[in-house]
Order: structure tokens, then C-alpha cells, then sequence
């Protein structure tokens, strides 16, 4: 324990890096799944057939494929094109980078999958007779469809914001110093990697107590009304 202790700073900088990991790249998976969610909903076929494409890509190639695609392929593939067209120099992709685009691209399809059931469980006829009172797309939405979208989605989305969490631990194989990455580093220098991996179990157990607790506020304040009816 007073090991550990020691190196509580290392321990606290990975744990930062993680948690910022984590919200961006949960940024970036709203973004994708909103736009997934609305093209597997849209009625032309080739804008609908992209969407279930994405999904699909996502669901049958591993989470730490992708990963290296991004990290190793991504910026090779990018300089490759800029030295092609002359419009820019080397591309370098950081390994912050890599896991916020890798993981946000990888819980975006699965966030468009959790939209997709939320807004297609809104009641259409509310959504009608938003249009029929003159309200725009963009009206219908914020006030008729979010709110109501926002509760059948809490669910799903607490679970793939707790696996989101978990994931992040994948990039440390590419050498981002998050918790995982000094944890282990820490633990192999001081012979107690055991030890070590304890004090990371608990630190993820911690993060993920304080966004179910976070989470299930949120729950309450869109479910509010509902439960009162």
C-alpha cells in the first residue's frame, strides 16, 4: 500500500487522461450516432444502406484492430494523400488521438443503434401534430423528440458509456500514458504488477459508481412526468 501510495501521482495523471479520454471520445460517439441513427431512418435507400454499413463494419472487426488501423494505417494512409495532392506534409497521429477517434467511431455505431430504438419508441403522432402546428425539423426535435428520445435512450446508453469506460484501457497498447499504461509500468518496476492492477480495479469501479449514480439522476429528471402519470 505505501507503494502505491508513492507513486499516487502517476496513478492520478493516468486517471485524468482516461477520464478525458473517455468524455471525447463519448462526445464524438453522440455525434456519430445521431447521424447514424437518422441515416438508418431515412427514407432513401442509399443514405439508409450507409448506415447499416457503419453498424455492421463496426460489429465484425475488433475493437483493437481498429485501434491499430487507426494508430499504424491512419496516418501512413493520410500523408500518403497529402504527398499525392501536395495540400499537406506529414500527418502524425498521437496516441491520444488515435483513441478518442477509434473509440468514438467504434461506440458511435453503437450508439446509433441505441437512437435509432429511442426515437423510432416516440409516439409519431406527436411528431405530426408538431408539423401540423407549424413547428420546423429542427423545433420538432429539441422540443417533441429529444426529451422524450432522451429517456428510451438512458438505458442503452448507460451501458455503452460503462463498456466505453473499460475500453479506454485498450490504447495503452499503443503506448498512451493513461491509467492502465503507468499503472503497469509502475507495477513492473517495483515488482508488485498485482498490486498495482488492484489499485486500477478500483480506481475504474470508482468511475463507474459516480456515472451510474450521475446517470440515474439524469434517468429521473426525463422520467419525472411519466412516473407522476
Amino acid at each position: 500500500m505505501d507503494v502505491i501510495f508513492e507513486y499516487k501521482q502517476i496513478l492520478i495523471e493516468g486517471t485524468l487522461v482516461t477520464i478525458s479520454l473517455a468524455v471525447l471520445s463519448l462526445l464524438l460517439s453522440i455525434a456519430l450516432g445521431l447521424m447514424g441513427a437518422y441515416a438508418k431512418l431515412s427514407p432513401k435507400r442509399g443514405v439508409r444502406r450507409a448506415g447499416e454499413l457503419y453498424t455492421l463494419f463496426v460489429r465484425s472487426v475488433p475493437d483493437l484492430v481498429l485501434m491499430m488501423l487507426i494508430f499504424y494505417g491512419g496516418q501512413t494512409l493520410m500523408s500518403q494523400v497529402g504527398a499525392l495532392t501536395g495540400l499537406w506534409g506529414y500527418i502524425d497521429i498521437n496516441q491520444f488521438m488515435a483513441g478518442v477517434l477509434t473509440l468514438g467511431f467504434i461506440f458511435g455505431a453503437y450508439m446509433s443503434e441505441t437512437f435509432r430504438g429511442a426515437i423510432l419508441a416516440v409516439p409519431s403522432g406527436q411528431i405530426e401534430a408538431a408539423k401540423a402546428v407549424g413547428m420546423t425539423p429542427s423545433q420538432v426535435f429539441r422540443i417533441v423528440t429529444w426529451p422524450q428520445m432522451v429517456r428510451f435512450a438512458l438505458p442503452s446508453f448507460t451501458n455503452n458509456w460503462l463498456v466505453l469506460v473499460k475500453s479506454t484501457a485498450l490504447v495503452s497498447v499503443i503506448g498512451l500514458h493513461d491509467l492502465v499504461w503507468n499503472a503497469f509500468t509502475a507495477g513492473r518496476s517495483t515488482h508488485m504488477l498485482f498490486s498495482f492492477m488492484i489499485a486500477v480495479m478500483v480506481i475504474y469501479l470508482i468511475i463507474t459508481g459516480l456515472s451510474d449514480v450521475i446517470l440515474r439522476a439524469v434517468d429521473r429528471k426525463y422520467a419525472a412526468g411519466v412516473r407522476k402519470a
